[in-house]
């Protein structure tokens, strides 16, 4: 397939998703079922900002063509791991190595295992000739090249079994905010999008808050209360239930609005149904602070601008764009240069 004809049926599929129709709801129904995570809500949300930030057809166009790619003669054999965190999460890799013209070895998670095999047969339905371009494997032998995404942990094992190849491995990363006392009840709300979406298990998901010193937490907590409904679901309150028995034993000062649980921590990383924040004391030192430890993050939200950090505007955390790559890697560009070995 050249380059036209791939972003014609990438186009096709956006419109499918678009569309949300009954099939692809029996498909996210099952998938629900097979991981209480994965809510009806949180599918359609993920598949909503698919359609409309991947698969826009001029998006597509302007973003392929901005790579100036040559056609593949011989299309490389690229491993993707799969995360299975939040719906789809692994949907930009496969669109990256089949927008460069390469060929997906794709090992699904567990926790996502229905989602992106249907959407595959869509785009086989649309066009038979993406048939040689997808294979779903039990384990990925012999590829040209690998993306593997993780835990710290997995990471490790992904270094030794791959390591020989030319290969991305992405380990935990979180998304922060940085408050400053202004905002708004919208801004606040929007804050809660990018905390409470996919109920915090994404890597952009803000899981701290930088709040300068003296900041009263009254509002924010209000608004956050209005994010109470995921306490119906059952993992989710498990999840707090148990962090706050947690918190009470060890005697460990928290704040608790029903939806989520506050703790003064200096980890980013912060458990299920809990935002860590942190007292700052000016803005400049704090962007200090961030790019010292730009390996964790995965992105910054708020209403600041940074001189050398670029910020999400709050409530875009879940919305990345085609250019928007994880851990900062533009997998693109690492693909155009597979292409030339």
């Amino acid at each position: 397939m050249n380059k036209t004809q791939r972003i014609q049926v990438l186009a096709r599929l956006g419109h499918y998703l678009a569309a949300q129709g009954d099939y692809l709801q029996a498909v996210m129904k099952r998938t629900e079922f097979n991981n209480k995570w994965f809510t009806l809500d949180n599918q359609k949300q993920a598949l909503t900002a698919i359609a409309t930030e991947f698969l826009d057809e001029n998006k597509l166009r302007n973003w392929i063509n901005s790579y100036d790619l040559p056609e593949a003669e011989k299309p490389k054999s690229v491993g993707l791991v799969m995360a299975g965190n939040i719906p789809l999460v692994g949907f930009h890799d496969v669109l990256c190595v089949f927008a460069a013209g390469h060929k997906s070895l794709i090992k699904l998670s567990d926790k996502d295992r229905f989602l992106l095999p249907h959407l595959l047969d869509k785009l086989k339905e649309f066009d038979p000739q993406t048939a040689d371009y997808f294979t779903i494997v039990e384990r990925i032998k012999a590829p040209d090249a690998v993306i593997a995404t993780g835990s710290n942990n997995s990471a490790r094992y992904f270094e030794a079994y791959f390591g020989k190849y030319p290969h991305i491995i992405r380990k935990n990363r979180n998304g922060v905010a940085v408050l400053t006392g202004k905002e708004t009840e919208a801004d606040l709300r929007a804050l809660g999008e990018d905390i409470f979406r996919y109920y915090g298990l994404g890597c952009r998901n803000v899981s701290k808050i930088y709040v300068p010193e003296g900041y009263d937490f009254n509002l924010l907590m209000e608004t956050l209360h209005e994010f109470n409904f995921l306490i119906n679901n059952s993992k989710y309150k498990n999840n707090f239930d148990y962090n706050i028995a947690l918190f009470q034993l060890n005697a460990k000062p928290i704040m608790n609005n029903g939806s989520i649980i506050l703790t003064e921590d200096k980890t980013l990383t912060s458990r299920i149904a809990m935002l860590h924040w942190e007292y700052y004391t000016n803005l400049e030192t704090l962007e200090k602070e961030l790019i010292k430890r730009k390996e964790e993050i995965q992105l910054v939200a708020g209403n600041v601008d940074f001189a050398n950090i670029e910020t999400k505007k709050l409530g875009e955390a879940q919305s990345p764009s085609l250019t928007d790559y994880a851990d900062g890697v533009d997998t693109m560009e690492w693909l155009k240069n597979l292409q030339k070995g």
